[in-house]
């Protein structure tokens, strides 16, 4: 005899190949798993999978759970069948499983972007940038003129901090960099210029191609990688504590405490960073000549003023400040643009300092072309 609560199922044969199926016992998880009684149940139950004609009879069954009766529906091929005698306190159980069983869950439609679409999607993805692009350069515009009606009243300390981190905490890196540039420069021309005999326009060379154009764009570089991603990642941030939400409730402008003391501060701080990584770079091409072709110090210090006109040095710092107000402009775009969560905010940081880099080379390109004749003999 079995024990009370294991659960048994008893087949009865009955007339014209129409078998009764008795089930008793406890239909539960703990009885269902004890001693294999799974893997018989399982046997027994196979050869009347899907066939309608049985009869089911539970009344018998002392306690099921949701695991039981799923063990039953599964035999009945996931349809109650037209013989069945239930306890009506298993109706809940086998009414749950048939309201599932007949839900079918919608597929989402694949939608195949054509190349028309795709490029159709970058086109007003980039003119929704440059909408909020002229919208945050018109907001500075009018922060820079109630800054300029009140100065006293404008946030100086912010200005401060601002130059503090992105100009001075910069000396270390730009200094390494630049002299390391000059140091590869130089040498890479020396061997080139020796083998025509040029060797006295070596500081030629390095004034025009340091001061002109590798300075200000090396600084621009390490500037945008380093404080563009600073300034990005604090936006997002205040976007995702919802600082700047209670900024606003508290009256306080975005544009006039946060955009424009860093457009301000970069714009200072970029003409003084490239002053700084031209000297570190020619200082480097000059110990690099020292050693490649033994021209002295003083004759590289001598010759370079007159090797390098005064306007490619305005030029160099005129880029600077052009490309820290772009650095700036750039980076608090799409640190505003971060939405709340944290994905977004490496997203924008990204996108961010790749753009500024971007954006950077075009407008140095754009500086080569207008001054194309300024500052050559």
């Amino acid at each position: 005899m079995p024990l009370a609560q294991e659960p048994t199922l008893t087949v009865n044969p009955g007339a014209a190949g129409e078998p009764s199926i008795v089930a008793a016992g406890t239909w539960q998880v703990h009885a269902l798993a004890q001693g294999g009684a799974m893997r018989g149940i399982a046997k027994l139950l196979a050869p009347f999978k899907g066939n309608g004609k049985v009869q089911w009879d539970l009344t018998a069954i002392d306690s099921m759970d949701h695991i039981g009766a799923q063990v039953f529906w599964n035999a009945w091929g996931k349809k109650r069948p037209a013989a069945l005698r239930l306890a009506p306190a298993q109706e809940e159980f086998f009414n749950r499983l048939e309201s599932t069983g007949t839900l079918e869950l919608a597929q989402p439609r694949k939608q195949r972007l054509t190349s028309v679409m795709v490029l159709g999607f970058a086109m007003l993805a980039f003119f929704q940038h440059l909408r909020d692009v002229i919208s945050l350069v018109g907001q500075v515009v009018q922060d820079l003129a109630r800054f300029a009606r009140r100065p006293l009243r404008g946030p100086w300390r912010e200005i401060s901090a601002n130059i503090y981190h992105a100009g001075f905490q910069a000396l270390g890196i730009t200094a390494l960099v630049g002299f390391l540039i000059g140091v590869v420069l130089s040498y890479l021309s020396a061997q080139q210029l020796r083998n025509f005999g040029g060797d006295m326009y070596l500081v030629n060379l390095l004034g025009m191609s340091i001061i002109r154009e590798l300075g200000p764009l090396l600084a621009a570089i390490l500037v945008a990688g380093r404080s563009g991603s600073s300034i990005t990642a604090q936006l997002g941030v205040m976007r995702v504590t919802e600082e700047l939400d209670a900024m606003l409730v508290m009256g306080i402008s975005h544009g006039f405490r946060l955009i424009m003391p860093k457009v301000l501060a970069l714009a200072i701080s970029m003409p003084l960073l490239v002053i700084w990584t031209d000297a570190m770079a020619l200082i480097g091409g000059m110990v690099s000549a020292k050693i490649e072709l033994n021209l002295s110090s003083r004759y590289f210090i001598q010759k370079l003023p007159d090797a390098v006109p005064l306007a490619n040095y305005m030029i160099g710092l005129g880029k600077g400040a052009v490309f820290g107000v772009l650095i700036a402009l750039v980076s608090c775009h799409f640190g505003l643009r971060i939405k709340p969560n944290t994905e977004s905010l490496g997203h924008g940081t990204t996108t961010s300092v790749v753009t500024a880099i971007t954006v950077v080379i075009l407008a140095d390109a754009v500086f080569a072309i207008v001054f194309n004749g300024v500052g050559f003999r």
